[in-house]
Formats: C-alpha cells, sequence, structure tokens
C-alpha cells in the first residue's frame, strides 16, 4: 500500500475504503487496519475521526521543508558515495539508471517509481554512515511522490533519467561537490537550464 501511495497509485487526498484495500491486497480487516495505523504514523495517510482514511496532502510548504531535508541528508553522504564506489558499483548504477530511462518510454508509472527507488537506494547504500542512510531514506518516504507530484511532463521524466547519468560520472569522476550540486538540482526539480549551470564534474588528480 506505501508503494502505491508513493508511486501515485493513490494520488494525495483519496479517501481510502477499507473493503476495496482488502479485495485490493488480499488482507484482512485486521490487516488492511494495522496498515493504515502504521502508515498514519509516517505520515503518509490520515485518519479522520468517524469519516475513515485519505492519502495525505502535503501542503507547498510542507513539500518544500521535506525537499530541504533530503537535500541536507543525501548532499552529506556525497563524500563518502564518491570515496566508497567500486567500478563494479558504478556499474549496477549505470544498469539501473538505464533501466529508469527505459522505463520512461516504455514502463507503467508504478515501474518507473520502482526503478527510480531502487537507483537512489542503491547510490545511499554507498554511504558509509548506515544512520545518516536510514534517515534520508526515512524522509524520502515522508515526502510527496515524484510520479504524483512531480513528474508532470515526460520531459521531467526524461530529464530526471539524463540526472542519474550526471550523478554516476560524478562518481566516475570523484568529484563529490558536482554530485552534490546534481543531487540538490535533482531534489529541487530544477529546470534544466539551471541544472546545465553546474561545472562539469573534474576528474580526480593522481
Amino acid at each position: 500500500m506505501a508503494k502505491d501511495i508513493q508511486a501515485g497509485v493513490f494520488t494525495p487526498g483519496t479517501w481510502l475504503k477499507q473493503i476495496d484495500l482488502e479485495n485490493r491486497y488480499g488482507a484482512t480487516r485486521m490487516e488492511v487496519r494495522r496498515a493504515l495505523d502504521q502508515l498514519s504514523s509516517k505520515r503518509l495517510v490520515r485518519h479522520v475521526p468517524n469519516r475513515g482514511y485519505h492519502v495525505h496532502a502535503l501542503d507547498d510548504r510542507q513539500a518544500d521543508e521535506i525537499r530541504e531535508v533530503r537535500i541536507v541528508l543525501e548532499t552529506a553522504a556525497a563524500d563518502t558515495i564518491v570515496q566508497n564506489a567500486t567500478a563494479a558499483d558504478r556499474q549496477e548504477l549505470r544498469a539501473l539508471a538505464q533501466r529508469f530511462s527505459d522505463l520512461v518510454l516504455t514502463g507503467t508509472l508504478l515501474e518507473q517509481y520502482e526503478a527510480n527507488v531502487a537507483f537512489h537506494i542503491r547510490l545511499l547504500k554507498l554511504c558509509s554512515n548506515q544512520e545518516l542512510v536510514n534517515l534520508a531514506l526515512d524522509i524520502r518516504g515522508r515526502g510527496p511522490s515524484a510520479p504524483a507530484t512531480q513528474w508532470k511532463t515526460r520531459a521531467r521524466i526524461e530529464q530526471s533519467g539524463r540526472e542519474h547519468f550526471l550523478m554516476i560520472e560524478a562518481i566516475e569522476a570523484g568529484d563529490a561537490p558536482a554530485l552534490r550540486s546534481i543531487l540538490t538540482a535533482h531534489i529541487r526539480q530544477s529546470a534544466e537550464k539551471e541544472l546545465a549551470r553546474i561545472q562539469p564534474p573534474q576528474r580526480r588528480r593522481g
């Protein structure tokens, strides 16, 4: 259910009927209620007494604040991501980035979402600080889903795909500042012309 909410299957504000959820997920009433309570604690859904549950709709301020927290956490991981990434890690990241780009043309919204999440989890897992990784992944789960709120056009989805490859180029060059800049633009969903102002990754000497 959490995955479907993040993928935009259930859009912000949608009321969630327990009987429909039971049928969709093949779950009992108690299992659905427990899942809804857990999602409510994570602020993915909101419980309204005597009415039920609906998908939490963040206002613009909340969405912006969550994005800024993500920037703080994910850019803090950049140095160790660059330091730790092996040739095999970079190859795997490139394969994940390519899968996302391929799915922009051929995949469903859910498949695109899952491919995007897989890339970012693999990227963050290169960070040595596990607590930082856990916090970053947790805050990603609280923010507005990309399919529902950020990928408004095919062009924006394609740009996200290109940004994944730019991150890999920065890692290959050993350029942590460039990685931080690309991550910041990526999380903020900056326009492509703004991303172009970022200095290209500078390969490490020595």
